[in-house]
């Protein structure tokens, strides 16, 4: 870490850590080569240790579990200790609370996070690194976070997401596709609050959708279903919370306090249902574990997936040294593959 920051400067550190490549190659290069949940405790535990703010101007703020929950405080202190502005170091807490709960209200993925790590400079540049846990399936993901070009916390903000595999369907209200319900949800907090109850009221009792849809429930049924359920309660003081302090951007909506999954699922559910403002159901994962890993982590190496992709990578490059007509099919073949193979 010394070498970094002394050769390229603290930008770069933060920067490094906010690829997932570098991150995982960091993991390995410390001993803990196996590519599971563990790594992001690990390398995250290692630099908070190393890590010393008053000699390279750097501070690592947060961990897990409870250790998170006290993220801003240590961030007001370290802020303190090298002289860094009120102004930037509520600016640098306001960044690791939206982080996340974007992550685990906004994004509504089915990773609940219990790992949170915030990494800044003295120029308050920082990364977020932080993961959740599906326990059902004992798979983790983790959510990179950078400032260096973020433009936005509510509209594609993420620098990565690392995961086992794609899921669908996945509410995802930070999806470039989700502006019109974002707007749509900072609107119905002012003037559809009893709409929003009345909803409320009639959908108790019903059996949810998704109890007919799960494997190995009522149903076998093995469709993947487009559905938004509306919760069975909502956080109505947070909602009276964000009434009185009337957010005009979806923003300062997730900054209102108590406000989390289930009322922002509830009034996406409003603003699809009422006003034909529908939310992304993409899931933002970018980076995954394509073949497994030799230790069965986080999941065994299909072998025949692998060879089968190598033989079509292959072909493709061949084809593409044939001229244009075949290397438009070899691109072709190769976003059918991206799209849709094992």
């Amino acid at each position: 870490m010394k070498i970094i920051v002394t050769e390229y400067g603290s930008s770069e550190l933060i920067r490094r850590l906010a690829d997932p490549f570098w991150f995982q190659a960091f993991g390995a290069a410390l001993g803990f080569d196996w590519h599971s949940s563990g790594v992001t405790t690990v390398v995250t535990g290692v630099l908070r240790a190393a890590i010393d703010p008053q000699e390279l101007g750097v501070a690592v703020c947060g961990g897990k579990g409870s250790r998170s929950t006290r993220t801003p405080r240590e961030i007001e202190e370290v802020c303190e200790s090298l002289s860094i502005s009120s102004r930037k170091a509520e600016e640098l807490k306001r960044a690791s609370m939206l982080a996340a709960k974007v992550d685990n209200a906004a994004l509504q993925d089915g990773f609940p996070l219990y790992h949170h790590v915030i990494v800044f400079s003295e120029d308050g540049e920082w990364a977020i690194i932080q993961q959740g846990m599906d326990v059902e399936t004992r798979l983790a993901r983790r959510y990179h976070w950078l400032s260096e070009g973020l433009s936005s916390f509510v509209e594609e903000p993420h620098k990565a997401v690392v995961g086992a595999r794609a899921r669908q369907p996945v509410l995802n209200l930070v999806a470039r596709e989700s502006e019109d319900a974002r707007r749509v949800m900072v609107d119905l907090v002012g003037e559809g609050v009893v709409r929003l109850k009345r909803l409320v009221a009639e959908a108790r009792g019903f059996i949810p959708l998704d109890d007919w849809l799960r494997t190995g429930g009522r149903s076998r049924v093995r469709r993947v279903v487009r559905y938004l359920k509306m919760p069975w309660s909502i956080n109505w003081r947070a909602v009276e919370r964000a009434y009185q302090l009337g957010p005009k951007r979806f923003e300062e909506l997730l900054e209102v306090r108590g406000l989390g999954p289930s009322t922002l699922r509830g009034l996406a559910l409003v603003s699809a249902l009422i006003f034909g403002a529908e939310p992304s159901w993409r899931d933002p994962v970018k980076f995954s574990f394509a073949f497994g890993g030799k230790d069965g982590v986080p999941f065994p190496v299909n072998r025949d997936a692998m060879d089968e992709a190598i033989q079509f990578l292959g072909e493709s490059v061949r084809m593409a040294e044939m001229g244009e007509k075949d290397r438009l099919e070899a691109l072709k073949r190769l976003s059918v593959i991206r799209g849709g193979g094992k």
